[in-house]
């Protein structure tokens, strides 16, 4: 076991940073005794371990720990930042290239907003990047409905209360002012939930197009919508600094690990975790265990009738529809000559 609970890492941060799964997910392994410390199962996550201490799972070997990477990504309009959306909207995760590995957003950016989106692999490093006290400027190109002075963006300075949520201060610039629209380049450092829109619509002001154009000393430049591109770690190991660097718990002289490995690994633990227990069906389908064929279960006639096509795209009329009398058609009558 671990000799001292004050050094090293907590062991489900420890396992989420392998890439077998989320955090959450590993405190539930470790619960239901799947995870061993130095050949003792435990069952509690309040357990630090430092490199010295051999952890299984299932009785595998943990892989490696993965060094610590960032990745700037040109997020479109239309994706959730989620990773995975009740209502079933496309997500970012689902966007993005397979041989990535497992990563988690810093902050969020909202449905109709577009720009650039941090992605890394290390969840102390989003933390610390999210903290208020870390104050990373977060630039913005705000195309707006409406007209608006550069005083009373300049009120904004000073902070301002909105629907009884109070933002700090915020730099704002009128760059561009149009008949029935105006271009902004609106800069915060708190990132609350939809403060560009809510504080705009506080001056009268409707977005139309918001683009988040840097984040700290990180820009969006001229990478495509929808691209990605990995920071390198010279750079970013330069840009956070010894202070935020060791706040965050990274680690850049671990080896990057090959997704490969990765994936082999989470696929043993999830067979594992499938021979005591089936995996959950998938919605429309019916599950036969790890391994086994999925059959889909056959739509019933109302859903037939509710997903068959429209006229004109090959449809054939429902069972209601044949019952009835074919009703003709009223010819046209030609007009005499």
């Amino acid at each position: 076991m671990a000799q001292n609970q004050h050094e090293g890492e907590r062991i489900a941060k420890v396992i989420a940073r392998a890439g077998l799964c989320s955090r959450r997910e590993a405190e539930t392994w470790i619960a239901t005794g799947r995870v061993a410390v130095n050949g003792e199962s435990i069952n509690s996550p309040a357990l630090n371990v430092t490199r010295a201490d051999r952890i299984a799972v299932d009785g595998k070997p943990l892989p490696g720990v993965e060094r610590t990477r960032l990745f700037l990504y040109h997020k479109p309009r239309g994706l959730v930042t989620t990773t995975s959306d009740p209502q079933g909207r496309p997500t970012i995760f689902g966007a993005l290239p397979k041989d990535l590995p497992r990563l988690i957003s810093i902050g969020r950016l909202d449905l109709n907003t577009e720009g650039l989106l941090l992605l890394t692999n290390d969840g102390g490093l989003a933390r610390a990047l999210e903290l208020p006290s870390t104050a990373w400027l977060r630039r913005y190109r705000v195309r707006a409905h409406g007209s608006v002075t550069q005083d009373q963006l300049d009120a904004l300075r000073d902070g301002v209360t909105v629907d009884g949520i109070r933002y700090g201060a915020i730099e704002a610039t009128l760059d561009r002012e149009q008949p029935s629209n105006v271009w902004i380049t609106f800069a915060i450092r708190e990132g609350k939930n939809r403060e560009v829109r809510n504080v705009l619509r506080h001056l009268g002001l409707h977005v139309a197009r918001l683009i988040r154009v840097s984040f700290g000393p990180f820009q969006l430049g001229e990478l495509g919508s929808g691209e990605i591109d990995e920071v390198p770690t010279r750079v970013l190991r330069d840009q956070l600094g010894e202070k935020l660097a060791r706040a965050a718990g990274a680690d850049f002289s671990a080896p990057v690990v090959q997704r490969k490995q990765v994936d082999e690994a989470a696929s043993e633990a999830r067979q594992e975790r499938g021979r005591s227990a089936p995996l959950p069906p998938r919605s429309g389908e019916e599950g036969s265990g790890v391994g086994g064929k999925r059959k889909r279960e056959k739509p019933s006639p109302e859903k037939k009738k509710f997903h068959r096509p429209r006229r004109g795209e090959n449809a054939r009329p429902s069972f209601d529809e044949r019952d009835e009398p074919r009703r003709r058609r009223p010819q046209r009558r030609r007009a005499p000559k």
